[in-house]
């Protein structure tokens, strides 16, 4: 038996759906249940038992190209953040729950900008970033390397004399035990414990976690229980759309680097809070460029990870520069996000710039609309995250749109409602065009997808196919989810044929 025919066999199907069927007596005799074939909620997913609060945080932190991402994903145990040999690829702090290998002690790891002596602009916020999280830390990992000390390493240490206490020096790129006779050249500033390791060829990082373990206080972490998922939403448009100053005014801090520069925020940068009771996770992704325009490795490896961030989140926030308007670019990104079935909010970004005229609103959301009609049923919301403007009603937009991904739709209603639709308006009946639709399942949910099986799947027009999305929408309160819509010819079917 080959794999279709067990899947059909699964999906408990009513009787055939009869076109002549009133609206009374459409109905199945025979008792239906749910759809068994709908795959569980994120909020029935298997979840983690606890979510760990009050972990203790520890900062990366090291000129630039001392290999502080590679620890940072050695730590992790998987490519987290961008590692490439240009010197500041890392702008954005990364924070990321991490458990220290051969430990049962969990802690928050920050990978961070490179230290710079001569900077400005952009590498300037940079720094301020990253001493700003050195701040904070319970312990600082300052980390240099053992084949160079350079005068941006001699001042960041000075920098740091004051905070030795909660400092581990690690020296990386101790490749072999040859290396670590170096540990004089290191040893003169004073650090104590200083530790040799090489984060890309796995060296002492074991001992290194040990290390990080005895020198914290967990006392103050807390195990909660958790009751719901975290809805997750991401933040993706072109640059210089807003996307960072919308993911600090959602945050409450100055989580991302903000600046016109185009391409700032390069790795994801992933945050934390709580609206009205509900818990956020939010990721602020790298800007969108037209392919053609991206030009190094660096950008496309950023854009790589932006685009594959969909997959990890249920709603995704489409930033559109209100003065710009909808461009090609905006499509695909809206694209990407419904062939992966997640709900899009446009979000026209920066309306504290447009002109104050009535129904300025309604006329930008009607254009929108009508040049991106495929996506007509997506909302649409006004938002000045620098002024703190329709940030409400952006939630509260995502809050609705997660409950419809995630609505169960039993298969005996279901079918009720396709057979009421079949004879309000039949399929075309022309030879090439006949088919005979006998039952419907809801397959999951968030995604939003759906089987239907006919007699004839390739006879069944695309017309037809976004009539039968647009009834699931209006019938079972899907507005502004995207629907996925499989027809497959039933086993009886395929057997006759």
């Amino acid at each position: 038996m080959n794999k279709t025919s067990q899947e059909d066999r699964q999906l408990k199907k009513p009787k055939s759906i009869k076109r002549k069927a009133s609206a009374d007596s459409s109905a199945p005799k025979r008792k239906q249940t749910s759809a068994p074939a709908a795959s569980q909620t994120n909020e029935e997913a298997a979840l983690p038992a606890f979510r760990y609060e009050n972990l203790p945080l520890v900062v990366l932190a090291g000129r630039p190209n001392v290999g502080k991402s590679t620890l940072f994903n050695r730590l992790l145990g998987k490519r987290r953040a961008i590692t490439d040999p240009t010197p500041g690829v890392t702008r954005d702090p990364i924070e990321e729950e991490c458990e220290l290998r051969g430990t049962d002690k969990k802690v928050i790891v920050v990978d961070t900008g490179g230290f710079k002596i001569e900077r400005e602009g952009l590498d300037e916020l940079v720094v301020a970033r990253t001493l700003a999280y050195i701040e904070r830390a319970n312990l600082v990992l300052f980390m240099v390397d053992a084949m160079e000390i350079t005068p941006e390493d001699e001042e960041f240490a000075a920098f740091l004399r004051p905070y030795a206490k909660k400092l581990i020096l690690v020296v990386n790129k101790a490749d072999s035990p040859e290396r670590d006779a170096l540990v004089w050249t290191h040893a003169k500033w004073g650090f104590d414990p200083v530790l040799f390791i090489s984060a890309e060829h796995n060296r002492n990082i074991d001992e290194l976690s040990e290390a990080i373990a005895a020198r914290l206080d967990f006392t103050s972490v807390r195990a909660v229980e958790i009751e719901k998922a975290d809805i997750r939403i991401a933040i993706m448009g072109k640059p210089n759309t807003g996307k960072s100053t919308l993911l600090n005014a959602l945050l409450g801090q100055e989580r991302s680097i903000v600046s016109s520069e185009p391409g700032t925020t390069r790795d994801i940068v992933e945050g934390r809070f709580t609206w009205k009771g509900r818990g956020i996770t939010v990721l602020d992704t790298a800007g969108i460029r037209r392919k053609k325009k991206v030009t190094d490795n660096v950008e496309y490896y950023s854009v790589t990870r932006s685009i594959a961030v969909v997959n990890r989140a249920d709603i995704v926030i489409l930033l559109i520069d209100a003065e710009e308007g909808l461009s090609d670019q905006d499509k695909k990104i809206a694209a990407f996000a419904v062939e992966a079935g997640r709900p899009v909010v446009f979000a026209l970004s920066k309306w504290d710039k447009m002109p104050k005229m009535k129904n300025a609103f309604e006329a930008a959301r009607d254009r929108l609309r009508f040049f991106f009609g495929q996506m007509a049923f997506a909302p649409v919301v006004a938002i000045s995250a620098k002024e703190g403007e329709g940030i409400d009603k952006l939630m509260s937009t995502i809050i609705s749109l997660y409950s419809k991904a995630n609505r169960a739709i039993e298969t005996a209603k279901l079918n009720q409602a396709v057979a009421r639709w079949i004879e309000e308006t039949p399929p075309p009946a022309g030879p090439r065009t006949r088919f005979k639709l006998r039952y419907a399942v809801q397959a999951s949910m968030n995604p939003q997808r759906f089987i239907f099986f006919v007699t004839r799947p390739e006879a069944v027009a695309e017309s037809y196919r976004s009539f039968l999305k647009n009834k699931l929408r209006l019938e079972f309160g899907l507005d502004g989810i995207p629907i996925q819509l499989e027809l497959r010819a039933s086993h009886k079917d395929r057997m006759r044929s």
